[in-house]
């Protein structure tokens, strides 16, 4: 699916990921190098892109959500440094180049992904733009979605159900939902947050993530199954050798395809009464892609 404004987005931030990287000093200069070499690896850069063009749903100057955006991508860099670890998923490869622990050591790898976590809030407290109190809002709104009651727990839920023979519907809802979607739900939140929007506004915005979400991730689940290597940039087939519960594994493929689908198109409908046209091709560009 040709979506121009994706691919304008994803350039923008990424220059604005070169700005806001730490520089490094004399003493703890391999870990930010570990930072870096993360941080930098490319990748969709899927939730700061959201958060641009949800604040853009309510506000044309986008750019001064860069470092919002920017802080969420570091916090998605180190969810994907620790899911990597061999206590976690024991990945070799990560965004087409070996992982972090591989490329430095485990120990280089915990502590760079720990400093990205931190650095992330740094950046919106040093260089976000808003009024003090929607500032809080959005760290807020950030630091709920990866705690125990967002990403990590549903790293938690996923790491306890893997290689269980009986793992109910409800429960892969719940790993999705929260390791994956929370974080996402809190990239739109926080884009609109910024550029003004309140109340039915937000809801709307938070009903059109969290269905964007579940597409997003349905669809990974489908592209591990299916997808090409070296357009993932990751191991195709791994969940199914690491005995990973996806949504494959319990409806099928094809049911998957259409759960994908219908998660879509209720992401589209929640958009009703905001201008979210470039939401709206987002949440069709999620279920087409193939990387």
């Amino acid at each position: 699916m040709e979506f121009a404004e994706f691919f304008d987005k994803q350039a923008t931030v990424e220059a604005a990921l070169e700005q806001y990287i730490p520089r490094p000093n004399q003493f703890e200069h391999v870990v930010y190098e570990a930072m870096k070499y993360s941080l930098l690896a490319g990748g969709k850069r899927f939730r700061p892109i959201l958060l641009l063009m949800s604040y853009q749903a309510f506000a044309s100057d986008f750019e001064k959500a860069l470092p919002s955006a920017c802080a969420v991508e570091f916090v998605h860099t180190y969810s994907l440094i620790h899911d990597d670890l061999p206590a976690m998923d024991n990945d070799d490869l990560r965004r087409g180049q070996p992982t972090c622990h591989k490329q430095y050591d485990e120990a280089v790898a915990l502590l760079a992904g720990d400093a990205l976590f931190a650095e992330a809030f740094n950046l919106i407290t040093s260089h976000q733009q808003g009024q003090s109190e929607i500032l809080v809002q959005i760290i807020r709104d950030l630091a709920e979605a990866t705690g125990a009651g967002g990403m990590v727990g549903g790293q938690v839920l996923d790491v306890c159900l893997t290689g269980q023979d009986k793992v109910s519907a409800e429960e892969l809802f719940l790993i999705h939902s929260h390791k994956t979607g929370k974080l996402i739900v809190a990239a739109a939140k926080m884009g609109a947050r910024l550029a003004g929007a309140t109340g039915s506004q937000l809801k709307a915005i938070d009903d059109y993530a969290f269905n964007l979400g579940m597409a997003f991730q349905i669809t990974d689940d489908i592209l591990d199954e299916v997808g090409d290597s070296d357009l993932l940039g990751k191991t195709a087939g791994s969940d199914r050798r690491q005995k990973k519960i996806t949504y494959p594994s319990i409806f099928g493929l094809e049911k998957a395809k259409s759960k994908a689908a219908a998660s879509s198109r209720k992401a589209i409908e929640s958009l009703d009464g905001i201008k979210g046209e470039s939401l709206a091709k987002l949440a069709q560009f999620v279920i087409r892609r193939n990387s």
